[in-house]
């Protein structure tokens, strides 16, 4: 499997990035190592950065932010899936403005609507290594370097 993703930044104190904790029922009551970049499945033959653009607006609710991107690269996740990924200057994007999509799946023998993210949060560097996936933490490396003079 292959995933595309952006990842916002800003400077605040520090360098800060975006990062986003996975809603259902499956992860409800995990937090520490579960947090990720926003990022989706590419779909078909839809380039890498239109599927990351598509997927950061279906999760977040909120139009791609304006700017350069800039390229972090690929990882492998535990899982085996590929994920490929850029970042963007975004300080406006307000955590408490999040208005995700939706999935749907079967839960206690019903068919629920739950939010494919249930929350977003700006981060620095030694918050995203207590909170996100370990596979992704070479992104915010990588997003650092390019920011050094």
């Amino acid at each position: 499997m292959f995933s595309a993703g952006l990842v916002p930044y800003r400077f605040s104190r520090d360098l800060e990035i975006m990062i986003a904790h996975p809603g259902g029922p499956l992860w409800a009551r995990k937090d520490a190592g579960s947090w990720s970049i926003v990022k989706g499945r590419i779909e078909g033959d839809e380039d890498a950065q239109t599927a990351a653009g598509r997927e950061f607006s279906e999760e977040t609710g909120w139009p791609v932010p304006p700017g350069q991107w800039l390229d972090l690269g690929e990882i492998t996740q535990r899982s085996g899936k590929r994920v490929v990924a850029w970042a963007v200057d975004a300080p406006e994007l307000d955590p408490g403005a999040l208005d995700p999509g939706h999935f749907e799946m079967r839960w206690r023998g019903k068919l629920r609507s739950f939010p494919e993210i249930d929350r977003v949060r700006w981060v620095n560097r030694n918050e995203a290594q207590l909170l996100m996936m370990p596979a992704q933490l070479p992104f915010f490396d990588r997003l650092a370097e390019q920011m050094e003079p």
